[in-house]
Formats: structure tokens, C-alpha cells, sequence
């Protein structure tokens, strides 16, 4: 189960956190036993200092000779060395195992991010997921890489030097257990308020950051349409908020830390005062109460650290909930393993809303044959978008279905869904690697020739051979650095190596220079050719070179008919073709029948 979290992505719950948590222990069970014996030895070599400096003080008071003290002095140098030598053994062994298991937890974040359904995606934005991975990855690395080993030094530091102090005398260190309800309490207060206070602390950074982010990104709308004040009161608000939360667990802090530094005297103040008074009446003797006092002054150091950690491991925890929250994002498609019986694509009274109780889409019908070529128009703002995506199974309809071959797309396997249908987008992304890689996204078992081939086909194969390295040339973030023209070529070529049957083009061309898209449609004719096509269309000339125009307008398809059925019928589509053909920015010749 995992917690509501006001529309981001889920954040996991305490009990889910502790399962995956004891899962990436279980998993390297054989070396953390291993690393806590090591701890052990290393506790175990430091505990003979304060008996051995007891046994010191208690010879001083009697008679005792030059060569007893050098063998004491020996004895404890020789000890120091081991337990150095010990913990530089141990600490390197848990580096190992923290790097692995960091490495472990962060390889299947990625895995969880990159099968995230888009819907999903879409519906939270992205600043609540860049959050998860960079803040909540890097404040996970801390806790992983520092603070559980340092934890378990500390534990096991504490736990050893506490059982020496009552094995060496009982009575002195009995009295001095009354501190440990102190912490015991004080620790409790700040646990049961820490978690949520630290959870809060990350949600509202995602919404700064996320504020940031579509501050940065429309610069220029903001701009124009003078929101410049009301986005810096958004920032403001943000930042104000996450003030809010900031101060909240410093003073959890403020009261803890506080509570906890005056536990670590008392000890050692009771074990002077009651020791020596046993030892005036005969209880103990001199060696003990100096052996206990230094046990007692030694746990102050791993309690210190183990109560300063535990602070960060909190940290750690609310970032581990909100990585492992990815994870229990809900699918958004039920998979049945049935198949499609032929292509044809349809849309039955299909309703959707990206917001309850706010259509965006009131009872669509479509019927898309195989092999046609459907262009869809409209004003902003119509649907034909959204419609778009659900044709391509991005979302599934609130009511109604979309099918393929008698099948619901959000029935298939994302990756047989990519073969029946795809969508192509303005937005394409070419990622770090070879051009080889990045084409091979769509099948990983072509080869050099077949890359070629797809290329030649859409016209991109004298660009990439001209690379300074041809296919293996480094792309992407780092890397050669690619034209969006060219960017769409790779994108298309990866289309033409997935082979789907169905294309949901949303104008793939409509942020390049005419140039630059009058070749790219031309590469993007020997995509299409002999696949059935449905084009959201902006330039009109598409819908004329059309088999069928289906009008959007309202969340409703308005009219559908040919080209010269629309026209003559005179209604919103006519009045389209013929303000589109008035505007003296469209090209001369274009449109023309």
C-alpha cells in the first residue's frame, strides 16, 4: 500500500519501506554478518584500554614494578593497533557492500521510472519525479554509503562497551541505567514526529522544484502574456512553504539533540559518585570503578554518533519511501493476452478527462480502416490531441473503448501495443550513445546492414555516414550534437524499425523551418507508405492529401467525409480551408487540387 500524495507519484508506506529495506539486507546477508563480526572484534579490542587502565590504577595503589606497567603499556598499545587495524578492514568491506546495494537500489528505480505508464507521467508533471531522482537518490547514496555503516559501528560499539561495564562491575553500573528511559523517551518523541515531518520536507521541494521548472521551460509564454508577477508569487509561496517545513524538523532537532548530549554525562557523573562511594565501603575497588567510569566515557562517542546518524537514516527513510513509491504506481492497462484480429482501429463512444468530472472528450465514434489515411482538424483546444493519444493507447477512455483488430489497446503488452500502433510527436529525444544505439531502441537485434537500409529509406543515410564515425558516431547529452531535423529522422527510423501497421502523427513537423520539414516529409512519406495513418493536421494541405478529414471540435467529431465532401458541404471545415487559403502566410501552390 502506499500513501495518498495530493496527485504526485505515491510515496510507499513505513511497512513497505521496511519490507524492501530488509529484502536489500536478505540479499547480502553473508557479507553484513561478515562486516558486523569485523565491527565486533574491533569493539571487543577497544573495550581492553579501560580495563587495562583499571588494572593500572588499581596496581598504583599497591606495590608494583617497572616491567609490569611497560607489560600494561604494551598490552594496550598492542590492542589499539588491532582495533585500528580492525575497523580500516571493516569500514572498507561496508563501503563495498553500501556501494552495492546503492547500486542495486538505484538500477531499479531506473527500471521502475522507465516502465512508468506516460499517462501517469503526464498526470504528475515532472518535477515530482526529477525530485525522486536527483535529491531523493543523492540524500539515499548519504544514508546508504555513511550512515548504516556508521550505525552498525555505532551499535555495536555501544552494545559491547555497555555489557564490559556491568561485567566488570555490576553495582557501579547498575545505577547508571536510569539515563536510558531519558533517551528511550526523547528518542521516541522525535521518531514519531521525524518521518512525516521529513516526507513533508520533500513534497513540498518537488513543488518548488516543479515551479522552477515551468518557470524555466515557458520563459518566453511568461513573457508575453506579462504572468511575470504571478509566477514569482508562486515561487514565493513555494518557498515559503518549503521554510515551513524546514523549520518544523529543526525543531524536532532542537529538542532532541539537546535531550540526548545530557544523557551522555550523567553516566559518567553517577559512575564516579557511586563507584567511589561503593568503594569507600568495600563494594568495589579502585581498578573497577576507573574501568567502568572509562566504559561509560568510551559509549559516549558511538551513542553520540548512532543518535546523530539516526537523524540522517530518517532522511534516508522518507527518500527510500518516495523511490520505492514509484514502484507501487498502479498499471494503467490490464493485459489479457488477446489478440488482435486484423487492424482496424476504432473508437466507440469514448469519454475522457484528465481531471474528474471535467470531459475533455463527450462521445467520440471513429472507425479507422486499414490503410487510410484519416487527417484531423480543428481549433486549439478541440481534442484532437487527446483523441490522438488515446488512438495510440497513451490513455485509456474514462468510458467507451478504443480497439485494434477487436481488441482494447489498454488490453496489450506495451510492447505489442508499439507494434500495432505508434505515436509520433514534434517531441523526440535522442539519447547518450552511439546512433547505432539509439536506433536499436526499437530492435535490438538489427544489425549494421538493416540500420543502414531503414536510413537509406527515409533519406538519413548520407547525414549519419557523413558523422565522424558514421553509425557508431557518440549522440545525445555529451556527444555530436544533432539538428532537430535530424533528431526526427532517428526518431522515424526507429519507427520503421518497430513496423507498426497504425501511426498516430501529431504534427511531427510543425517546429521546423519549411526547409527543413518539407524534407523531413518527405522522409516521413516512405515511413507511411502502406500503414494506415491518422494525422492530427495544423496545415491544411495534409487534410486535403487525406482519404477522410474528421473535424474536432467541443470534445466531438463535428464532420468526417473526404475533402470535397466537406467543401461542399460548406460547414466548419470549408470555413477552415478557406481562412487557411486567405492567410498570406501559406505557401503558394499548397492545398491546391
Amino acid at each position: 500500500m502506499s500513501t495518498p500524495n495530493s496527485g504526485l507519484l505515491p510515496v510507499a508506506s513505513g511497512a513497505d519501506v521496511k519490507e524492501y529495506a530488509l529484502g536489500l539486507l536478505q540479499r547480502q546477508r553473508a557479507k553484513v554478518l561478515g562486516v558486523l563480526a569485523l565491527y565486533a572484534l574491533a569493539a571487543l579490542a577497544g573495550l581492553a584500554g579501560p580495563r587495562l587502565l583499571g588494572e593500572l590504577v588499581g596496581a598504583v595503589q599497591h606495590t608494583t614494578t617497572r616491567t609490569h606497567i611497560d607489560h600494561i603499556g604494551l598490552l594496550l598499545a598492542g590492542f589499539v593497533v588491532a582495533q585500528a587495524v580492525l575497523v580500516r578492514i571493516a569500514r572498507y568491506a561496508s563501503s563495498v557492500i553500501a556501494e552495492g546495494v546503492f547500486a542495486e537500489l538505484r538500477e531499479e528505480f531506473l527500471r521502475k521510472v522507465v516502465a512508468l505508464p506516460l499517462s501517469t507521467v503526464e498526470r504528475a508533471g515532472t518535477g515530482d519525479l526529477l525530485t525522486r531522482m536527483t535529491s531523493d537518490v543523492d540524500a539515499m547514496s548519504r544514508s546508504v554509503r555513511f550512515a548504516m555503516p556508521e550505525t552498525m559501528i555505532a551499535m555495536a560499539t555501544a552494545i559491547l562497551t555497555l555489557v564490559a561495564a556491568f561485567l566488570t562491575a555490576p553495582l557501579v553500573a547498575l545505577p547508571c541505567l536510569v539515563v536510558f528511559p531519558l533517551l528511550f523517551v526523547a528518542t521516541r518523541w522525535y521518531l514519531k514526529r521525524a518521518p512525516q515531518g521529513y516526507l513533508r520536507e520533500r513534497r513540498v521541494y518537488s513543488h518548488l522544484f516543479a515551479g522552477l521548472t515551468e518557470t524555466l521551460e515557458g520563459g518566453r509564454t511568461i513573457d508575453a502574456l506579462g504572468l511575470q508577477a504571478k509566477r514569482v508569487r508562486r515561487g514565493d509561496d513555494d518557498i515559503r512553504r518549503a521554510f515551513v517545513a524546514e523549520r518544523y524538523t529543526l525543531q524536532l532537532r532542537t529538542v532532541w539533540f539537546p535531550s540526548t548530549e545530557s544523557a551522555y554525562v550523567l553516566p559518567v557523573v553517577g559512575a564516579l559518585l557511586i563507584g567511589g562511594l561503593l568503594a569507600l565501603h568495600g563494594h568495589a575497588t579502585l581498578a573497577q570503578v576507573t574501568a567502568v567510569t572509562l566504559y561509560f566515557q568510551q559509549l559516549v562517542d558511538p551513542v553520540d554518533r548512532l543518535l546523530g546518524w539516526l537523524d540522517e537514516l530518517q532522511i534516508g527513510a522518507s527518500s527510500l519511501a518516495r523511490l520505492v513509491g514509484v514502484g507501487r504506481v498502479p498499471a494503467d492497462r490490464a493485459t489479457t493476452g488477446a489478440q488482435p484480429q486484423g487492424e482496424e482501429l476504432r473508437a466507440d463512444d469514448v469519454h475522457f478527462a484528465y481531471r474528474e468530472g471535467r470531459d475533455v472528450l463527450h462521445g467520440i465514434n471513429l472507425v479507422v480502416r486499414p490503410g487510410e489515411r484519416i487527417a484531423m482538424v480543428g481549433p486549439s483546444g478541440a481534442g484532437k490531441s487527446t483523441l490522438g493519444r488515446l488512438l495510440a493507447g497513451i490513455h485509456g477512455p474514462r468510458t467507451g473503448s478504443v480497439t485494434v483488430g477487436g481488441v482494447p489497446l489498454v488490453e496489450l503488452e506495451v510492447d505489442q501495443l508499439r507494434r500495432e500502433v505508434a505515436l509520433v510527436t514534434q517531441e523526440q529525444h535522442v539519447f547518450v550513445g552511439s546512433v547505432a544505439d539509439n536506433l536499436r531502441l526499437a530492435r535490438p537485434s538489427a544489425d549494421d546492414d538493416q540500420l543502414r537500409s531503414v536510413l537509406r529509406s527515409i533519406d538519413a543515410y548520407d547525414w549519419v555516414q557523413a558523422l565522424p564515425d558514421g553509425l557508431a558516431t557518440a549522440v545525445g547529452s555529451g556527444g555530436y550534437v544533432l539538428t532537430p531535423a535530424q533528431a526526427q529522422q532517428i526518431a522515424l527510423a526507429r519507427l520503421v524499425l518497430a513496423d507498426p501497421h497504425t501511426l498516430v502523427l501529431d504534427e511531427a513537423t510543425s517546429l521546423l523551418d519549411p526547409r527543413a520539414a518539407r524534407h523531413l516529409e518527405r522522409s516521413l512519406a516512405a515511413v507511411l507508405k502502406g500503414r494506415t495513418v491518422v494525422a492530427i493536421a495544423h496545415r491544411l494541405h495534409t487534410a486535403h492529401d487525406a482519404h477522410r478529414v474528421a473535424v474536432v471540435d467541443g470534445g466531438l467529431v463535428t464532420e468526417l467525409g473526404s475533402h470535397d465532401e466537406l467543401m461542399a458541404s460548406g460547414g466548419a471545415y470549408a470555413q477552415l480551408w478557406h481562412s487557411w487559403r486567405a492567410d498570406p502566410t501559406t505557401p503558394s501552390g499548397i492545398g491546391q487540387p
